[in-house]
C-alpha cells in the first residue's frame, strides 16, 4: 500500500476512485500538489544556499579589506531582490500576482504555485549575485544594489519571459523560433537565461566601473592574489552541492523529476574539474572554479545529454574558463575580480549552443533540439543582456555615480562603507 500511494504521488500510476478500497481522487490531487510543494521548496532553499556559496567565493578571492563588503552585498541583494522580483519581476515574467488575500494563495494549488515563485526568484536573485563577483573591490554600495534592482525587476523578467514565461518568442512550443528552426530554444536551467544573463552584464559593469588601482602600472600586469582559499573553495563546495537543486529540481513537480538531470550534473562537474586540473598546473583557484564551469555548461542541456555528452562538454567548460579568464586579464586587460564573464558568460554561452550539439541523437543525447535555434536563442540572450548593462550602468552611473573614490578605495570597501573590518580584533591594541 505505501509503495502504492509513493508510485500515485510522484504521477506514475493514477488509480481510478474506488470508494471501497479507500481511495478518494480528490484526496490524491491534494496529496500530490502538497507533495510537490514540498519538493519545489527543498529545491528553493538548496538554491538559497548557493548564495551563501557566490559570497564565500567571493570572500576568498577578494582582499581582505573587501570581505565583509561581500557578504553584506550577497546577502542585502537577496532581500531587495526577493521583494522586487515579487513585485514587479515575476508578473512581468509569468504573469502571475500576488497581491491578492493570504487566502487566496494558501488555496492556489495547496500553495504550489506561490512556493514556484520562491524557486525561480532565488535564480533571479542569482543575477546581482554573479555580477558582485565581477564588480568587486571598487563599487559604491547603493548604486551597485540600485542596479541590481533593476535587472531583477525589469531586465531579467523580460528575457525569462521569453524562454520560460508568458511571452512566446524563443523557448516555448509555437513561439517564433520554434517555427523558423523546427525547435525551439532549448534552456533547461538556465545555462543563457541566468548565467549567460548575469555573466553578460557583468562585463558591462566590469568595463564601466574599470579596473582596480594597482592591477596595472604603466600597462604592466600586476596580479593580485586571492586573499583566502579554504574559504574560496568553501564556496565552490557550497555551490556545487546546492547546483543539483537549481537543475535537478527544474522539473518544478515531482511527475518531472529525472535521475539523468542529476547523473549529466555530476558528469559535467566532473568534467570541468578534470580539464581545469590538467591545464591550470593545478591551480586551486582554477580548479575550484572548473568545477562550477561545468555546472554552467550543463544547465541548458542537462534533460537531453547523455551522461558521456555531459561530460564532454563540462570539460570544455573548463579549458573555456581557464583560457578565457587568462585572455580577459592579460589581453583584453579586463579586471573581472572572480571571472564572472569567462565562468558564467562564456561557459553560460557555451552551454546554450552545446544543448543544440549533445543533445541530437547521434550522440545519443534525447534529441528535440535544434542547433540553430540554440544559436539564435544564446545569441539573442547575450546580446541583449550586454547592451542592458551598459544602459543601466550608464544611467546610474551619471546620475549618482558607480565607484569608490579613490581613498575609498585604497582603505578598502569593509571600512568605507560597512565601518568594520573582517577580523576587528586586529585592530585592537
Amino acid at each position: 500500500m505505501l509503495f502504492k500511494n509513493i508510485i500515485i504521488v510522484a504521477g506514475i500510476f493514477q488509480p481510478e476512485s474506488r470508494e471501497g478500497e479507500g481511495y478518494i481522487m480528490s484526496d490524491f490531487v491534494v496529496f500530490k500538489s502538497s507533495a510537490d510543494v514540498f519538493f519545489v521548496m527543498i529545491g528553493a532553499v538548496m538554491v538559497f544556499a548557493m548564495h551563501g556559496g557566490f559570497a564565500f567565493l567571493e570572500v576568498g578571492t577578494v582582499r581582505e579589506k573587501n570581505q565583509v563588503n561581500a557578504l553584506v552585498k550577497i546577502l542585502s541583494d537577496f532581500s531587495i531582490s526577493t521583494v522586487i522580483y515579487f513585485l514587479i519581476g515575476y508578473p512581468i515574467a509569468y504573469g502571475v500576482s500576488f497581491l491578492i488575500s493570504a487566502e487566496s494563495i494558501a488555496n492556489i494549488d495547496s500553495g504550489l504555485s506561490v512556493v514556484k515563485f520562491f524557486f525561480l526568484m532565488t535564480f533571479a536573485a542569482a543575477i546581482p549575485a554573479i555580477i558582485s563577483g565581477g564588480i568587486a573591490e571598487r563599487a559604491r554600495f547603493w548604486p551597485q544594489a540600485i542596479c541590481g534592482a533593476i535587472f531583477v525587476g525589469i531586465i531579467y523578467p523580460l528575457f525569462e519571459s521569453t524562454v520560460w514565461g508568458k511571452f512566446t518568442l524563443l523557448g516555448q512550443d509555437g513561439s517564433w523560433l520554434a517555427n523558423f528552426g523546427a525547435f525551439p530554444f532549448h534552456d533547461y536551467a538556465g545555462s543563457i537565461v541566468v548565467h549567460g544573463v548575469g555573466g553578460w552584464i557583468a562585463l558591462a559593469g566590469v568595463i564601466k566601473l574599470g579596473p582596480r588601482i594597482g592591477r596595472w602600472i604603466n600597462g604592466r600586469s600586476h596580479p593580485i592574489p586571492v586573499s583566502n582559499v579554504p574559504m574560496l573553495a568553501l564556496g565552490s563546495w557550497m555551490l556545487c552541492i546546492g547546483w543539483f537543486g537549481f537543475n535537478v529540481m527544474s522539473a518544478q513537480g515531482l511527475s518531472g523529476v529525472s535521475g539523468l538531470v542529476a547523473i549529466n550534473s555530476l558528469m559535467a562537474m566532473a568534467g570541468g574539474i578534470i580539464s581545469s586540473t590538467l591545464i591550470s598546473r593545478l591551480d586551486p583557484g582554477f580548479i575550484h572554479n572548473g568545477a562550477l564551469a561545468g555546472l554552467v555548461a550543463v544547465c541548458s542541456g542537462s534533460d537531453v545529454f547523455h551522461p558521456m555528452g555531459a561530460l564532454v562538454v563540462g570539460a570544455v567548460a573548463g579549458i573555456i574558463f581557464v583560457k578565457g579568464f587568462v585572455w580577459e586579464q592579460e589581453k583584453l586587460k579586463i579586471d573581472d575580480v572572480l571571472g564572472v564573464w569567462p565562468l558564467h558568460g562564456l561557459c553560460g554561452l557555451w552551454g546554450g549552443i552545446a544543448c543544440g550539439i549533445f543533445g541530437q541523437k547521434i550522440f545519443w543525447g534525447m534529441g528535440g533540439v535544434s542547433l540553430l535555434s540554440q544559436i539564435i536563442g544564446s545569441v539573442i540572450g547575450v546580446t541583449f543582456a550586454m547592451v542592458a548593462g551598459f544602459v543601466v550602468y550608464s544611467l546610474v552611473d551619471s546620475l549618482v555615480g558607480l565607484r569608490l573614490s579613490e581613498k575609498e578605495e585604497q582603505m578598502g570597501s569593509d571600512l568605507s562603507i560597512h565601518n568594520v573590518e573582517a577580523y576587528p580584533e586586529k585592530t585592537i591594541r
